[in-house]
């Protein structure tokens, strides 16, 4: 008997299932400091990340993933909101719903970023807007996103 062909489909790991559990609660975390830090009307945002996430007690992991994020749009920010605005036709930044500003450029950080594909970014960002906003705030989310990423060449 021949052995079954190899699979194309990746397998995973429960070391790589527990790293992309990781990674998608630090995004959360990532988004709940930018959120806070958009309330706030733009104060220190590298500070307001670090209070926001003692108090969520978030763990080493994902401050360690949520970190550079939140740093990329602390240094970056006036870049990615640039970036954005020629991909929002019709939408000024600051008309756009809290949440999905927020889940925007968080997203547009790690595209910027580079390491995590772009299609992971989108899909991660539109469950978030999914999550923390609603089904309208994840379509518009795609829409932007995926206009973003051809922008940038990561598409």
């Amino acid at each position: 008997m021949r052995p079954s062909p190899r699979s194309r489909w990746r397998t995973c790991s429960s070391g790589s299932m527990a790293r992309t559990r990781i990674e998608t609660r630090a995004r959360a975390r990532a988004l709940q400091a930018l959120y806070a830090w958009d309330m706030r009307g733009g104060t220190n945002l590298e500070r307001v990340a670090s209070q926001v996430w003692d108090d969520l007690a978030i763990t080493p992991e994902e401050r360690r993933v949520a970190g550079p994020i939140v740093r990329h749009v602390a240094q970056k920010q006036r870049d990615l909101d640039a970036e954005l605005v020629e991909v929002t036709t019709n939408w000024r930044l600051e008309r756009i719903g809290a949440v999905e500003r927020c889940v925007l450029r968080m997203a547009a950080a790690e595209l910027a970023i580079g390491e995590t594909p772009p299609r992971v970014v989108i899909q991660e960002a539109i469950t978030l807007a999914e999550r923390f906003g609603s089904a309208q705030s994840a379509r518009f989310v795609n829409g932007v996103l995926d206009a973003l990423a051809r922008r940038m060449g990561r598409m």
